[in-house]
């Protein structure tokens, strides 16, 4: 799944390839794309819309137009390919936007799970997955105070608590497992047994983690590719997602693989060690 970096990049690739271009028609191939409105209201609605600027929040995607938001989700396969002129047909295109000046940009989806919702100006904010996300992995929004805060709530493991995107939005499973790899911290301890040192430095890792990761261009698993047909670089960077067998860069203990929360979950028995205390 495109985590915080891949969409970011996404959005970066669009940016510099359909801002300023005005929608000419919309073809739905699969209406269940569109969440709301209805497909042929959806399309209708878009002709003559000019794309102003593109937006990130969390894992979403959000076209800023003319009169409308349009927020897109990527989840598990989604993927954005520009043509300066008509394309050949592909099966999993899903979604093509064909604008004024003759280029297109297909929305391709292999396993058709990814989502686009129009949202009257100023209003994506209140789109259901968006309302309940966390801050930004920022230093100046991610506070160390309210994450602390938030884990001393929760006794649930910490990679799971990480992933449901409330205390802090945009870690999937890859970077969960880097940033705790970092941090020292096993994805099983629970939220509420960390201290304020182990706290702060996961707050840290976090944000230095999904940071690195956008400067590369986000992680190429099997077939993330960016809006410019790109594929990401963060991957000869990973230290323990993806690294079964490998010895650990800090101690040489190998990496072992695990399943937390029904996820596959890489890390290091020697430096990320379970510990049990008592919560006061």
């Amino acid at each position: 799944m495109p985590e915080l970096p891949e969409v970011e990049t996404v959005r970066k690739g669009l940016e510099r390839l359909v801002i300023g271009k005005t929608i000419d028609y919309v073809t739905v191939r699969w209406p269940r794309i569109i969440e709301q409105p209805d497909a042929e209201l959806f399309a209708l609605e878009l002709i003559g819309q000019t794309i102003e600027s593109i937006q990130r929040r969390g894992k979403y995607l959000i076209l800023q137009l003319t009169d409308w938001e349009l927020v897109s989700h990527l989840r598990m396969e989604g993927k954005y390919e520009f043509y300066s002129e008509n394309a050949p047909e592909n099966k999993h295109t899903h979604v093509i936007f064909h604008f004024t000046d003759g280029s297109e940009l297909h929305y391709n989806d292999v396993r058709k799970f990814g989502r686009m919702a129009l949202m009257e100006k100023g209003k994506s904010a209140s789109y259901k997955g968006i309302a309940s996300l966390g801050p930004e992995p920022l230093p100046e929004v991610f506070k160390l105070a309210e994450f602390e805060k938030g884990l001393k709530k929760s006794h649930k493991a910490i990679k799971p608590l990480l992933l449901d995107q409330k205390l802090v939005t945009g870690l999937g499973n890859i970077y969960v497992d880097e940033a705790l790899w970092q941090a020292k911290i096993h994805p099983e301890q629970p939220a509420d047994t960390l201290n304020k040192k182990e706290a702060a430095t996961l707050r840290l890792a976090i944000i230095d983690i999904l940071g690195k990761a956008v400067e590369a261009g986000g992680t190429t698993i099997r077939s993330y590719l960016n809006a410019l047909g790109e594929a990401g670089k963060f991957q000869i960077s990973l230290q323990a997602y993806g690294q079964t067998g490998v010895p650990c860069s800090r101690c040489g203990t190998p990496i072992i693989k695990t399943k937390v929360a029904q996820r596959g979950t890489h890390y290091c028995p020697t430096c990320q060690k379970l510990k049990v205390r008592k919560v006061r």
